[in-house]
């Protein structure tokens, strides 16, 4: 769910290419912004995995303008310009930085006993977050069955969308997530919690959104506290964006849900703003009047009991930043 790994990244340049992702080291605190994945601006700007501190002081040193580490092309890759021949390299930035995939001892274990199960072997096409273009989800294949489907972008170490699952048997769960550590902590979770209705898409948010998931598959999309890239010239890299309200609009079923949350408040409100403008496909269930620097605290949600609370969203609480909840309908 949220992430903090994927911090901004130190560079100042404009991204032409996306960096490298790459979301933090093992044994340390949550992540704490999700590292969801790219942005769309055809799907403008990044959203799935875990949560983390607003700062650069953690950003990994990439580069702005190229993909590097896990992500950097090799061979025939590199020398057609980051893509396999015949394959463009997305133009636009993601919205995620992975870090370090070391894992701990006990991450190490879940991960040797429950990836070959619950994480999906998707097809790539350049990077190790890529997804072909022409895979499909198999739910029947994947789950066992067919049942209503929720997806969460930036699941980070898993805590709502397990607990989740655990409460809701009859609901399969997806969850999005880039951060390798992150994965390996679901994955010990669900098999603490026992349960059988989880599965992990270790990929980029968006390309799941428009290539792996079938058109009106998806019962609830979830995105707590992607990262907010608060700088003004990372904010080209933010998940929430027309482009990815277009991707989300396309999986979502009649009448399911978008929930939303972020301890971010200007993020809060852009995050608004893109759902208010994209009215032809999606309806704010708690509609009131738009939040300003006046009155910061009208136009949102009720905190959704369904979403556990985290430690990284009682550090936003005791540092002062208070989180906010959107929940949209798909029309």
């Amino acid at each position: 769910m949220e992430s903090s790994d994927r911090t901004p990244n130190p560079s100042d340049a404009d991204a032409a290419l996306p960096d490298s992702p790459g979301n933090g080291p093992d044994a340390s605190p949550a992540p704490e912004h999700s590292p969801a994945e790219q942005p769309a601006e055809a799907c403008s700007a990044g959203a799935a995995s875990s949560s983390s501190e607003h700062t650069d002081a953690d950003a990994a040193p990439t580069s702005d303008d190229a993909p590097t580490g896990d992500d950097a092309p090799a061979g025939p890759a590199a020398a057609t310009g980051g893509a396999p021949a015949g394959v463009a390299f997305p133009r636009q930035p993601y919205s995620f930085v992975r870090r370090g995939d070391r894992l701990s001892p006990k991450r190490q274990k879940a991960w040797d006993e429950h990836a070959g199960e619950w994480v999906l072997d998707i097809p790539r096409v350049m990077t190790d977050t890529s997804v072909d273009p022409g895979y499909r989800l198999d739910r029947e294949a994947v789950f066992g069955r067919v049942a209503p489907v929720v997806v969460e972008v930036g699941s980070g170490l898993g805590e709502a969308i397990v607990a989740h699952a655990a409460a809701h048997p009859e609901l399969d769960h997806l969850a999005v997530e880039v951060y390798k550590p992150g994965v390996a902590d679901l994955l010990m979770k669900a098999a603490q919690a026992g349960v059988t209705n989880v599965r992990v898409a270790q990929a980029n948010a968006p390309e799941v959104l428009e290539h792996m998931l079938e058109p009106g598959s998806v019962h609830e999309l979830w995105v707590f506290f992607p990262d907010p890239w608060h700088k003004t010239r990372h904010h080209k890299r933010r998940l929430v964006s027309p482009g990815f309200a277009e991707l989300a609009a396309r999986v979502l079923e009649p009448g399911g849900l978008w929930r939303l949350a972020t301890d971010w408040q200007e993020y809060a409100v852009v995050m608004r703003e893109v759902l208010d403008g994209a009215d032809a496909d999606f309806e704010n269930v708690h509609p009131g009047p738009l939040a300003d620097d006046e009155h910061p605290d009208a136009g949102w949600a009720p905190r959704w009991e369904g979403r556990i609370l985290t430690s990284f969203e009682r550090k936003a609480t005791e540092a002062g930043r208070i989180p906010r909840d959107l929940t949209y309908r798909r029309r």
